[in-house]
């Protein structure tokens, strides 16, 4: 358990919290990172884990996150070793429906209802973040992320590198293009790993997300560092 002091301490943790509840409390547009953040687990490791290939694509998650390599190196060589084919990402999906993280729900709830737009923007699989935009109430219009490519008979061909969220400051571009279709002018970024750590700018604050796993690169870089999704439930409800 911790103190009412540490639990106040951890509620503003940050380089600029201040600034990050402002932007959160008028933001016409909020991104979140979906692995670790809007769901509490990794989707490709998940995917890997039901192919028998867990502890190896999970080594390469880890340095992806950490910002220690390339993120399309990263992408490139966790598709390489588990090769997934169309029904083989069903049949993932259908064994284990990959869970929401506490509370995500309520705040996109809210962030709906007060009229922001809410987009997915991640480095993990479009077929897998379907179905938990679905449950969120997110468009699949606004999904970003990356797209897995199949021959005739469902099997593994390679991923899309056109998508932004392919490669390295991948995420950046991703809101640049939507700051600049919609033109929204209040823009925040909500995710675990370095990669959501570079999309600001153009984001204009970054919400680091410790609920699931805590980066310490994801710490020091975060405007706001939060372990749950409560207080900015708050925010945006205004209480």
């Amino acid at each position: 358990m911790f103190s009412s002091t540490a639990a106040q301490q951890q509620e503003h943790e940050g380089n600029n919290v201040a600034h990050a509840m402002e932007m959160l409390s008028k933001a016409d547009a909020v991104c979140f990172d979906v692995d670790s953040t809007v769901i509490d687990e990794e989707g490709i490791d998940v995917l890997a884990d039901t192919l028998g290939k867990g502890p190896e694509v999970a080594a390469w998650t880890a340095k992806a996150m950490d910002g220690n390599i390339k993120f399309e190196d990263a992408l490139a060589a966790r598709l390489d070793i588990i090769k997934p084919s169309r029904n083989d990402i069903a049949s993932c999906l259908e064994k284990h429906p990959l869970r929401l993280s506490p509370g995500v729900d309520k705040l996109v709830d809210a962030l709906h209802k007060r009229g922001t737009h809410v987009y997915l923007v991640s480095g993990g699989f479009r077929l897998m973040i379907e179905p938990v935009a679905e449950r969120l109430g997110v468009s699949i219009d606004n999904i970003y992320a990356n797209t897995i490519l199949f021959n005739d008979d469902g099997d593994y061909t390679g991923f899309d590198s056109n998508e932004p969220t392919s490669a390295d400051q991948g995420k950046p571009k991703a809101l640049r293009t939507i700051k600049e279709k919609f033109g929204y002018e209040t823009m925040v970024m909500v995710g675990d790993g370095a990669t959501d750590a570079q999309a600001k700018p153009p984001a204009d604050t970054f919400i680091g997300f410790g609920g699931v796993v805590t980066r310490q690169a994801v710490l020091e870089k975060a405007c706001w560092f939060v372990r749950d999704f409560e207080h900015m439930i708050d925010i945006v409800e205004k209480k």
